[in-house]
């Protein structure tokens, strides 16, 4: 018993897609042997296995696993093979495929790897960028046999560029991407980096206006698109003709003859003199494989906007520069979901719960205290609208604050919808009694006192109902340095602002009075503007919820000497000289706001 003891502790068991996605947030090296549910693990590497466990003795960076491809989705390509194969997942991404029982191969690779990581983790060096290897095998590949398709995901990416963000043509152009079924799956207006826009941009290097035009692209905002290809074809229905009816389209062009015969199937037979000669087959289903992104790009003449890389290397490349976070997001699932507190939790639990959050791995990213009203009530307690205690439910929603909050963390929506428990009291003691909805009970009613979306789509409709977003205009002042404001923008990335426009100018005069419209009359607005005609300020539109707030939070107090003493985190504490040269400007409040915003960039107003 117990030499078995230690081989399950030596290779871990998983036998379904759950578990696989749960195996994936291994850190560091995992060894995966890839078994067949009818032959079992690969017992002729086990003892290879155990001896490198010992030798290396590193169970925080290697792990052992055996999956059992019939049951794995992920693992489909694998399925009816009689050859062992191997797979090496480093922190969650598959690095490396050895088919067959090959002891040292094996041996060498994982000994490699392991200790590549421990100098990783040691800082003795960087981590190198790894392609995801396709999960498909090489011979069948080869020799076309090939009846699946691969699970890793393709890209393409789309850069929009700055006159079509500035006439909004971002808008149309992402309207229609996704109308035809390609997936957009990050958008975010930025400042290129001059080496994305060399290599993005290489076809163009021997124009003359060449590096007139990298200038542009880094100094103006571009829209970046990820796309990924969405179903690949498309089923539409096409009536077949019989001869006598093809015959009589001969006036049609030779190209549309010719695409008629690659689709429709016409069997000739010897006509029948008792049939109608004009018959007409019943329509049938036809598979066409939709166009490439820069084939619809093309067509819908959107191109002179736009520029598409659709080679994945390179799209691979891009995607670790401009958003290193993505790849790790979506390989582990990272989820937006919304969570609410009813108001007997929120007014004597809160602080309580919102421990248990961050302790289950949830950020945070918005949060707010708000009554519902009747309409938000009745659709967050929908599922209870046929028990007698409804209206009294409705009631008491009401008239107290909730608490409304946007979580997030790898299945945050199953995560979520888990940890809180089914809708009644009853059912969660009998089905899960480790659950908020247990823990939290309430006397008054017998419900779950906390709500959580029901899928990732209702998770991203209902934030953006509770937090709609909101737009500031927001200005970095002349002194700021090129380093600094790239500093500038990323903190405003980080904080997880949508910057809509951006323009680089010099306030005149009358250019800054559309901005400091409210001031105009002071005493001291020569000196302000003695500041913005020292040279080029940097003009935006920042989006979010509670922009207008948020933006004020992160800039400080106007005083960097006091912003040091009291927020000594925020931007004009780390970028102002003095008062005047405090680095950043930014509406007081949302009418302020929008008037600037259209003193600044509704279309005919002044330009870059």
């Amino acid at each position: 018993m117990a030499s078995k003891k230690r081989e399950v502790q030596l290779q871990s068991v998983v036998n379904s897609q759950n578990l696989w996605d749960e195996m994936l947030l291994n850190k560091g090296l995992t060894v995966i042997d890839v078994y067949q549910a009818w032959c079992g693990p690969c017992k002729a590497v086990q003892a290879l296995f155990r001896k490198l466990k010992n030798e290396l003795n590193e169970d925080e960076l290697l792990h052992f696993v055996v999956a059992e491809a019939d049951s794995i989705v992920t693992l489909q390509p694998f399925r009816d093979k009689c050859e062992p194969v191997f797979l090496f997942s480093l922190n969650g991404k598959i690095i490396a495929k050895i088919q067959g029982a090959n002891a040292p191969l094996i041996n060498r690779k994982v000994i490699a790897l392991v200790d590549e990581e421990k100098k990783i983790v040691a800082g003795e060096m960087a981590r190198p960028q790894y392609v995801e290897i396709p999960l498909v095998d090489s011979l069948d590949e080869e020799y076309g046999e090939v009846h699946y398709e691969s699970n890793v995901e393709v890209y393409n990416m789309a850069v929009i560029n700055p006159d079509a963000v500035l006439m909004r043509k971002n808008v149309e152009i992402k309207e229609k991407i996704t109308k035809e079924g390609f997936i957009i799956e990050i958008q975010e207006n930025m400042l290129l980096p001059e080496e994305v826009v060399r290599e993005f941009y290489n076809h163009m290097i021997d124009e003359p206006d060449f590096e007139e035009f990298v200038y542009s692209m880094t100094n103006r905002l571009s829209c970046v698109l990820i796309i990924s290809q969405g179903e690949d074809t498309e089923v539409i229905e096409e009536e077949a003709l019989p001869q006598s009816d093809a015959e009589e389209e001969e006036g049609k062009e030779e190209e549309e003859e010719e695409k008629e015969e690659e689709e429709v199937v016409v069997v000739e037979e010897e006509p029948d003199p008792l049939e109608e000669p004009h018959v007409k087959f019943a329509p049938m289903p036809v598979k066409k494989k939709r166009d490439s992104l820069q084939e619809y790009m093309d067509r819908q003449h959107m191109s002179d906007y736009c520029h598409v890389e659709d080679d994945a290397v390179k799209v691979s490349k891009y995607i670790d520069i401009l958003f290193p976070d993505f790849k790790t997001m979506k390989s582990t699932n990272v989820q937006r979901t919304l969570g609410i507190l009813y108001p007997e939790v929120c007014e004597e639990e809160k602080d309580n719960v919102l421990d248990i959050i961050q302790n289950e791995g949830f950020t945070i990213l918005m949060q707010r205290q708000v009554v519902l009203s009747e309409e938000d009530a009745r659709a967050v307690c929908r599922v209870h609208e046929d028990e007698d205690y409804f209206d009294n439910l409705i009631g008491y929603m009401c008239s107290n604050n909730s608490y409304i909050l946007v979580l997030m963390r790898e299945h945050g929506v199953e995560h979520w919808k888990e940890l809180i428990g089914p809708k009644t009291v009853e059912e969660a003691y009998a089905s899960h009694p480790d659950s908020l909805c247990v823990r939290f009970a309430s006397e008054n009613f017998p419900v779950n006192q906390f709500y959580g979306s029901n899928s990732k789509a209702a998770a991203e409709t209902e934030i953006e109902h509770f937090f709609p977003p909101q737009s500031t205009l927001a200005l970095i002042k002349p002194h700021v340095s090129h380093k600094e404001r790239m500093e500038i923008l990323k903190a405003i990335r980080d904080a997880r602002f949508e910057l809509t426009q951006l323009k680089e100018m010099h306030l005149t005069p009358e250019h800054a009075s559309k901005v400091y419209f409210k001031i105009t009359g002071k005493d001291f607005y020569k000196n302000v503007l003695d500041v913005l005609s020292s040279g080029m300020s940097v003009v935006m539109i920042l989006t979010k919820w509670n922009a207008v707030g948020e933006w004020r939070r992160m800039m400080g107090p106007v005083d960097p000497e006091e912003a040091k003493l009291l927020s000594p985190d925020s931007l004009r504490a780390k970028y102002g000289v003095d008062i005047l040269r405090n680095a950043l400007h930014g509406a007081s409040n949302m009418a302020e706001a929008a008037t600037a915003i259209s003193n600044v960039f509704t279309e005919g107003n002044f330009e870059n």
